[in-house]
């Protein structure tokens, strides 16, 4: 089943890329697809593989209920180069 996707990239590649996708006798939609496909093929979640020292680790660090990541990295940021 084909469904349409709409893509917002920026001018230049995209004219760059319609005459690659020529040059192979290709439209852009079978070129986009068929780079989708790859990805989805190599890129499997479930097969990476967790090695012993990071499950070891896993759940070593314990964060308060109310951590927030972004403002700790910006604070961490600010004090290391305001000084």
């Amino acid at each position: 089943m084909k469904a349409n996707l709409t893509l917002k990239l920026d001018k230049h590649i995209i004219e760059k890329t319609k005459l690659y996708a020529q040059t192979i006798n290709q439209s852009l939609s079978t070129l986009v697809e068929n780079y989708f496909k790859f990805i989805s093929e190599e890129i499997n979640i479930n097969e990476f593989e967790i090695t012993e020292i990071v499950q070891e680790l896993s759940g070593v660090i314990k964060l308060k209920d109310n951590f927030d990541l972004k403002t700790e990295y910006r604070n961490h940021l600010f004090e290391k180069y305001s000084q």
